[in-house]
């Protein structure tokens, strides 16, 4: 099989996704594994520091990177790497964007990067009543086992795009040999861009723009009123209205086509996410019914939650448990987690409040 790329995943410091503490690198030649590499490391200067609900996830503190290098001092190593390769990662607007904004708030040049994503391509393959990594690289036949350890993920994004590719050219007339872009092209998907620009020219991504909006938050040298307690999760106060999906919608993106309904808190008004998941695509829905592709679970929703029999939390929602009866019954419904939800935005998380 000629497939050859380098999957990647990032863990962040904190809400910004320009502040990556640590990268998993994984080598694909051949349809097979055959390097690996990972790093720790500090996050630009302003934007380092660590959010303990990041923490809570990752496990990575402050104190564990604070003799490693700034992310500009090993993004030479990162590319150098990569070479050449497409990237894939699973979401891979976000993890490509942890890039983007953490060079631009390094101020160094952004290189043209090729990248695909095992999010969507999972979507397109598998029938998961959640496409999350863990979900999707199980079905892969690759059980991951230490979820949010950099290197872990980036394997298992690894395995999930070789199985779709293998699953794909079994059933494509000949055998698959010309690679990543041609497997891609048998669903109508390309591979997407970052465009190359100099440092400080062009407009900055949105991401960054919030980011440095909201002043020395994100800053650990600055010290904030209340700092060990950052803002909880905004409570959504009604449905709100539906708007129609963007005519303009990028048909790649992993919400374009889905009937999306909300349920739970999450770090943004409800009004605020149905608008912004119709402007890539989506058709936001107040209930879940026969229409439903896609339920996006606040208050702490996980996709391992799936795996439990406890009642209550974010699985005892009526809308949830509707979806799961509905996914019982043969109805493909994908549940989604706040974090899943927000970086399929291009966003940050946790939602940084002022």
């Amino acid at each position: 099989m000629a497939l050859d790329f380098t999957a990647l995943d990032f863990e962040t410091a904190n809400g910004f996704r320009g502040s990556p503490c640590s990268v998993g690198l994984v080598r694909v030649r051949n349809g097979r594994p055959v390097e690996r590499v990972h790093w720790l490391m500090r996050p630009p200067a302003g934007f380092d520091r660590f959010d303990p609900r990041n923490v809570g996830i990752h496990g990575i503190t402050a104190e564990q990177v604070a003799a490693a290098p700034r992310f500009d001092e090993v993004f030479g190593d990162l590319a150098d790497f990569v070479g050449t390769d497409p990237l894939v990662a699973h979401n891979a607007g976000f993890d490509v964007g942890v890039i983007e904004s953490a060079l631009e708030v390094s101020g160094r040049d952004i290189p043209r990067l090729d990248y695909a994503c095992s999010l969507v391509m999972a979507r397109r393959t598998y029938d998961l009543p959640s496409y999350a990594l863990p979900m999707a690289a199980a079905e892969a036949g690759h059980p991951l086992v230490n979820h949010h350890d950099a290197l872990a993920d980036a394997e298992a994004c690894a395995w999930i795009m070789i199985d779709v590719v293998g699953r794909r050219s079994a059933t494509a007339e000949g055998v698959l040999e010309t690679g990543l872009a041609d497997m891609l092209a048998l669903d109508g998907v390309s591979l997407r861009q970052l465009e190359s620009r100099r440092a400080g020219t062009g407009p900055e991504s949105r991401a960054t723009r919030q980011a440095r909006g909201l002043g020395p938050v994100f800053d650990a040298t600055v010290d904030l009123p209340h700092a060990a307690r950052l803002p909880d999760l905004m409570h959504w106060p009604d449905e709100g209205t539906n708007p129609e999906p963007a005519a303009d919608a990028d048909p790649a993106h992993p919400l374009y086509g889905q009937t999306v309904v909300f349920t739970g808190n999450l770090g943004m008004p409800r009004q605020e996410a149905k608008n912004r998941a119709a402007a890539w695509g989506a058709r936001p829905a107040s209930r879940v019914n026969a229409q439903t592709s896609m339920l996006v679970v606040g208050d702490g929703f996980r996709a391992a939650d799936l795996d439990t029999t406890v009642r209550g939390g974010a699985t005892g929602h009526r809308k949830t448990r509707d979806a799961l009866a509905r996914r019982r019954q043969g109805q493909h419904v994908e549940l989604v987690s706040e974090p899943e939800f927000l970086q399929m935005l291009d966003g940050n998380w946790p939602a940084a409040a002022g």
